[in-house]
């Protein structure tokens, strides 16, 4: 799905739900201009948030205007797991590091110098308190450049997991599932509309950058737990952070951690950890 294609579909959904741009507007909460833009097609990466409460405004899901869909899962493993998140990077899409090589290529500045002023921002930018284009420039003066386009590097750089996405699909098509992932503003749900993650409906989304909290912080699983509407030991956390899935586990959850140096094994691990119960 593009912009484009998210754009008539909320154009469609709208005016067979009788509403005017300025009655939508209204009902979801959002400004005239923003809504205009998205119908346009003229934002890239529209907030995965924006685009649930525009869906629950027209009253249609948010995989009908993102055009995804996937069957209802509500099996429970032989563990008693019901619901699955899932971290992305690391786990869903690898080689953003190699955004830093090509930065360093371009730029003329050593790599580690690059990925050292990455991380003075990295957390800041996760957490939504700064916006990307605050961390390009925070990184720009840190490593002495006129500017920089992160989002750029980075989506030049990435690459899907082999494997993950028919191991989402599976897992969709059995428990309930999520994603639970550190990451900047908008790059979420830029992936979500290029297809770099797998297109399914996820029962729920937590990016950091909107909720304002970081894994390992105790209260994003805290968050996750309710609106997965699960007990802890019925959720199961696929992260390739130690840290984090450490965190993960003291309030509960079952962990398990992703190798991506072995994604294939990783998978079958996963599927061994969710062996359906008979009692399906």
């Amino acid at each position: 799905m593009d912009e484009q294609g998210l754009a008539q579909r909320l154009q469609a959904a709208r005016r067979k739900a009788g509403l005017t741009q300025q009655e939508l507007c209204q009902k979801a909460n959002l400004s005239y201009s923003t809504l205009a833009k998205i119908e346009r097609g003229a934002i890239k990466s529209p907030s995965i948030f924006t685009i649930q409460n525009i869906a629950a405004a027209i009253g249609v899901s948010l995989d009908e205007l993102l055009g995804t869909s996937a069957p209802s899962a509500k099996a429970t493993s032989k563990s008693g797991v019901r619901f699955v998140y899932f971290d992305i990077n690391g786990c869903l899409v690898r080689f953003f590091q190699g955004a830093f090589v090509q930065m360093a290529a371009d730029l003329g500045v050593s790599a580690d110098v690059i990925e050292t002023a990455y991380w003075h921002f990295n957390d800041l930018a996760c957490r939504g308190e700064i916006g990307v284009e605050d961390f390009n420039k925070g990184l720009a003066e840190r490593i002495g450049v006129e500017s920089v386009d992160w989002q750029k590097y980075y989506f030049n750089a990435i690459k899907p997991i082999d494997g993950m996405s028919e191991l989402l699909e599976w897992v969709a098509g059995n428990y309930q599932i999520g994603l639970l992932s550190n990451i900047m503003p908008g790059f979420l749900s830029k992936m979500l509309i290029d297809k770099i993650i797998p297109s399914l409906k996820y029962d729920v989304i937590i990016d950091s950058s909107e909720v304002g909290l970081i894994k390992p912080d105790p209260a994003i699983y805290q968050l996750a737990t309710e609106r997965s509407g699960c007990e802890p030991a019925e959720i199961l956390f696929v992260d390739d952070s130690r840290p984090n899935i450490m965190a993960a586990e003291k309030v509960g959850w079952h962990v398990l951690w992703f190798d991506g140096y072995d994604p294939a094994q990783s998978e079958s691990r996963v599927r061994a950890a969710l062996e359906l119960s008979t009692e399906v």
